[in-house]
């Protein structure tokens, strides 16, 4: 861990007692620093490539960020392709293969990768006709191959799958196709279906039609000679064929009429996604731009926003809460969201409707402006001073069709910025009266809450469908505890067969973010746990769990935790190979009524730190979520079971969905009954 050190300079003033002095005149504060932003040298070449060049001669490297600037465009029962087309440029090319591709990048310590959209090179400048020249072929010589293009939709159907459970992922989806409409280029999502449907001949002609120059640009930064690099543009993009992609137009989406919660039912989720949207037209171009960049910043746009001030520093009900708007030549949204409690939803709502009323009402103070306008420029000061802000901001200054000093100006403008400015702005852009208000969450816990503030309520399904309001089914007075576990029990063998079972192996293996992880875990009927979550390629163990009859402890990356007095008691109930069996007769486990579990009706049993849920209809277990103390702070996490195969007359899941900040699918290999444990493993 680095250390952090913090250098405290303090300044001294010296005043004199002269009265000549004391009356001298405060001096006027100074001119806004100015800014030089590299101004680019330009050239086209006849296929229609604009290409801009800015020397910067400090440090011996360049960059090369080519853009493609075509309009939106939806792509339908194909949504995926512009992704897949995307992820396929760069792998080799029609001359050089993958590896012989990555390999020479990797030699000359250069970085190079590719979009639908273009393409970013970088490196020391004395391999820039050389990085050069692989960006072109990359992206204009790529080598799609059914191969390849199967990978990639692997890739992209197993990242779609484990968002699914994500309520923010789900969040984002509906925020858009309810903002913009399901067939509006910002409205539609991706599916399996949809991806399935791409085929190679889609991604070479989805790379034909739009991967051309005409509204192409790229922009070359660094220690480089503009005529020598001019050269070698030309030379290396000559092949490039002039063309130009379709300019559809969509229909402007339009604001509800009356402001709206839309309720999106996630049964499983521990917390609320809130979100306030409206869609906006504001260019960078136009007149109010800074004042309602500022207003924005001043209501949930950094730290110290209204905003986030109320949610997290006063209530505590969040890690944070933001709002967004950018400048861009199409229809965009405005939105200010957080994450907050299910017991508080309600609350966060009321709250974040106050401040957007706040700041349409009340005058910012010149102060808070001040501050705001301050911490603003100290931050646009320091961006631009890295290469890819000034090839941002060249870039920007010919799509959004800037003037050329719109850069060298924005401090002025950020300074002129009236108090009675931002109030205009906050009223046009944030609409407290045509917004949707998203909330994505567990309905029987937070809907009767929300339906109590008195706005208008909807419900939405997690792809932005109209459904009915979620009804919370009622259990059959019978139903107890005792027939819960009676039920699983003999859905997964019966008394008799789980009788027979005195331990359990189970190994799994699973991924993060392209790492395999492997989690094994053994279990006894007497009370032994031992639990192992490791990446095999780094040689790293990542939680290392283990209880006897004596203690516990967990053990993550080298920091170990002892459990003892009653925690370790319900530790080593919960982590029998059936902790039904500790159910029976216990009076701190209820019942608690039916629950949604990804679509499934559930019963949930209650524990002191967890939640069971067993199918109303094959009695199987299929989730647990399960309470952790982090601090002041309490984490849930969730376990999902799936895929039930016997084992020796006793089921078991061969899949198992770890949620807990993010999901992680494990499948197992081998479940061993009776063998391979021993007491030694839970030491």
């Amino acid at each position: 861990m680095k250390n952090s050190i913090i250098v405290l300079s303090s300044l001294f003033f010296t005043f004199t007692t002269m009265q000549a002095q004391n009356d001298r005149p405060q001096p006027k504060p100074g001119p806004s620093p100015t800014v030089n932003v590299g101004k680019p040298q330009k050239f086209t070449l006849p296929n229609g490539l604009k290409v801009m060049v800015v020397e910067n001669h400090k440090l011996p490297r360049v960059s090369f960020n080519l853009s493609i600037d075509n309009a939106p465009f939806a792509e339908g029962a194909k949504k995926g392709v512009d992704d897949l087309t995307g992820a396929l440029i760069g792998n080799g090319t029609k001359t050089i293969s993958k590896e012989a591709f990555n390999e020479e990048v990797d030699f000359m310590g250069a970085n190079i990768n590719f979009s639908a959209n273009g393409g970013y090179a970088s490196g020391l400048s004395k391999y820039a006709g050389r990085v050069l020249e692989l960006l072109a072929q990359g992206a204009l010589e790529p080598n799609f191959t059914q191969a390849e293009l199967d990978k990639e939709k692997a890739k992209l159907i197993e990242g779609l799958k484990s968002g699914e459970k994500s309520v923010q992922n789900v969040a984002s989806r509906v925020e858009n196709v309810l903002a913009f409409g399901k067939n509006h280029p910002a409205g539609e999502f991706l599916t399996e279906q949809s991806i399935n449907n791409v085929s190679l001949n889609d991604v070479v002609q989805h790379y034909n039609t739009y991967f051309v120059p005409e509204n192409a640009y790229l922009v070359v930064i660094g220690d480089v000679k503009f005529a020598d690099v001019k050269a070698k543009v030309e030379k290396a993009f000559e092949t490039w064929d002039k063309a130009l992609a379709p300019n559809l137009s969509y229909n402007d989406p339009k604001n509800v009429q009356y402001t709206q919660i839309n309720f999106v039912d996630m049964p499983n989720a521990v917390q609320s996604n809130i979100s306030f949207v409206n869609t906006v037209s504001l260019k960078m171009m136009d007149k109010d731009f800074f004042a309602a960049i500022l207003a924005n910043q001043i209501f949930g746009g950094d730290f110290n926003s209204y905003l986030n001030m109320n949610l997290r520093e006063k209530h505590g009900w969040t890690y944070g809460a933001r709002s967004t708007i950018k400048g861009n030549k199409y229809i965009t949204k405005f939105t200010a969201s957080a994450q907050v409690r299910n017991a508080v939803t309600d609350s966060a709502v009321v709250e974040l409707m106050k401040e957007v009323k706040r700041i349409r009402t009340e005058k910012v103070t010149d102060k808070v402006l001040k501050d705001v306008k301050a911490a603003y420029i100290g931050n646009f000061v320091m961006q631009i001073e890295k290469p890819e802000t000034v090839a941002r901001y060249a870039l920007q200054t010919e799509t959004q069709k800037l003037p050329a000093d719109f850069y060298e100006n924005y401090i002025k403008s950020i300074n002129a910025v009236t108090v009675d400015e931002v109030m205009a702005a906050a009223k046009k852009y944030f609409m407290a009266d045509n917004a949707r208000i998203v909330v994505v969450g567990k309905g029987s816990e937070v809907v009767p809450a929300l339906e109590k503030t008195k706005i208008p309520m909807f419900f939405f399904d997690k792809y932005g469908n109209p459904v009915e309001k979620p009804v919370t089914k009622k259990a059959d007075a019978k139903v107890t505890v005792q027939t819960i576990v009676d039920n699983y029990i003999n859905a997964i063998g019966g008394i008799k067969a789980v009788s027979e079972v005195k331990t359990v192996a189970t190994f799994a293996k699973g991924s993060v973010q392209g790492q395999v992880i492997d989690f094994n875990t053994k279990a006894a009927t007497k009370g032994g746990f031992a639990l192992d979550m490791a990446l095999p390629a780094m040689g790293m163990t990542l939680v290392k769990q283990r209880v006897n009859d004596k203690t516990a402890y967990i053990e993550q990356q080298g920091n170990k935790k002892v459990i003892e007095g009653e925690d370790y008691k319900l530790m080593k109930s919960q982590l029998h190979p059936f902790a039904e069996m500790y159910f029976i007769d216990n009076p701190a486990i209820t019942f608690t009524g039916i629950e949604k579990i990804n679509d499934v009706d559930a019963y949930v049993i209650k524990t002191p730190k967890a939640r069971f849920f067993y199918d109303m209809k094959t009695g199987l277990k299929i989730a647990v979520e399960k309470e952790q103390k982090q601090g002041e702070k309490v984490a849930k996490s969730m376990l999902y079971y799936a895929d039930y195969k016997d084992v020796k007359g006793v089921k078991y899941p061969f899949k198992i969905t770890l949620e807990a900040g993010m999901p992680i699918e494990l499948t197992v290999s081998e479940v061993k009954v009776n063998e391979g444990v021993t007491d030694a493993d839970f030491q």
